[in-house]
């Protein structure tokens, strides 16, 4: 093919992408940020394998859209960057063009300050420039990237970017929404639990999103003796009591993401009846399915049950005493007649239907119970009397300290308060 027809054709590529990208840039800028489904970053493009390179800091993923052949002289590449990560500074001997389709990056030429880069952006990088491209600290990145006349040569890599030079974009004025100064350690423990999302509060809400996560994701996590899962489940919990049906969709994705199963996530809910009520919790549980079908989970799933109408009274009185001892004996006694029959609903139904379940451990169920009843407030002889319990079945005071702690973020302070005063009168400093 004559020379002339082969840069036609990759001039012809080129405009056609370029057309694209601006298209769908609208498109998404109308929307002010793309989400993601399931907490999965999606681009218009396949992800494809992760990319090994000593010249990016980070992780990076490569899908190969053209390759350079004896057609097409204009190699053609998905680039998808993780939140921090970023390549070296290089030189293109013949040029580049990126093409952004989905997330936030940063572009900086040698001698220019960083430029904040949306999806439908273009930015056109002249033959032998020195320049960087990446990820902002706390948004996934993908372009298109561009190579153009390549019988130049291959690209010219240079010193990685340091972090100073990274960081110098929070110091520049511009036109754009501000990010949230999040710290790393906020950054990390949000991308563990929801890998890739995009928050449009983040959008619209800069300064919340820069405080809520700076405590919530940094503050708060550095107390305290529980692990990232038991954390989770006692938030999502939290959020059922809360009737926070939002915060509690996120919550259960995160779940999810760091290994909480589909049967713990149930019977969370499950757990949450007894003490919300069905008329609270039933919006949950269709929230629950929802989800579950999203990720391809078949329901229903398999039973936990371990009582019969039989005998559901007598496991249920059993497992009561063998948690508070000799206080079910004094309720009993103390119960008048016309209301015995709430003391037996709670041995055959909250502990004998619930409490028996399989799924999740008695030690999980009362930290479980623990968190709801604070988060509802309102029920501070139920949280004194279910402080005695937790410490029965091996949860101590600083394991509920811990979870008073990790719940303040999400029920406030007057009842993390009233929580704290509950803890302090059953178990004394």
């Amino acid at each position: 093919m004559h020379k002339n027809t082969k840069y036609r054709l990759a001039l012809a590529v080129v405009l056609i992408l370029t057309i694209l990208s601006n298209a769908l840039g609208k498109n998404i800028q109308k929307d002010k940020k793309m989400e993601t489904t399931q907490q999965v970053f999606n681009t218009i493009f396949p992800k494809g394998e992760e990319f090994k390179s000593d010249y990016f800091t980070g992780r990076v993923w490569l899908y190969w859209l053209v390759k350079k052949d004896n057609v097409f002289n204009c190699p053609m590449a998905n680039v998808t960057f993780e939140p921090g990560c970023r390549n070296n500074w290089h030189k293109h001997p013949g040029g580049q063009l990126l093409l952004v389709t989905a997330g936030e990056g940063y572009y900086q030429e040698e001698g220019k300050p960083i430029q904040l880069l949306q999806p439908g952006d273009v930015v056109k990088i002249a033959p032998n420039v020195k320049h960087w491209h990446g990820a902002t600290p706390i948004s996934w990145f993908a372009h298109i990237a561009v190579e153009v006349n390549t019988n130049a040569g291959p690209a010219e890599w240079l010193e990685k970017v340091s972090d100073t030079d990274y960081d110098s974009y929070k110091a520049v004025e511009t036109t754009s929404v501000n990010e949230p100064q999040l710290t790393k350690a906020a950054i990390k423990n949000h991308e563990e639990l929801w890998p890739g999302y995009q928050s449009k509060a983040k959008e619209t809400d800069p300064e919340l999103i820069q405080v809520f996560d700076n405590f919530a994701f940094d503050d708060v996590i550095k107390y305290g003796n529980l692990d990232t899962k038991t954390r989770v489940m006692m938030i999502l919990g939290s959020t059922i009591a809360c009737q926070a049906q939002s915060e509690y969709k996120m919550m259960m994705n995160a779940a999810l993401n760091v290994g909480v199963t589909p049967v713990e996530v149930k019977e969370i809910l499950y757990q949450s009846v007894p003490y919300v009520g069905i008329a609270k919790v039933i919006d949950f549980v269709y929230l629950t399915n929802e989800i579950l079908a999203e990720r391809g989970i078949k329901l229903p799933l398999k039973g936990q049950s371990t009582t019969t109408p039989e005998n559901r009274m007598e496991k249920g009185l059993a497992l009561q005493k063998e948690i508070f001892g000799d206080m079910i004996d004094t309720m009993y006694k103390q119960s008048p007649a016309n209301q015995l029959h709430i003391q037996q609903y709670l041995s055959a139904n909250c502990f004998g239907d619930y409490y028996t379940r399989k799924g999740l451990d008695v030690k999980n169920r009362e930290l479980l119970t623990y968190s709801m009843l604070i988060s509802m407030g309102g029920t501070e002889s139920q949280v004194k009397g279910h402080i005695v319990g937790n410490v029965a079945v091996g949860n101590n005071k600083e394991t509920l300290l811990s979870v008073t702690t990790q719940l303040l973020p999400y029920i406030g302070y007057p009842r993390t308060l009233n929580a704290l005063r509950c803890l302090n009168e059953v178990l004394p400093e």
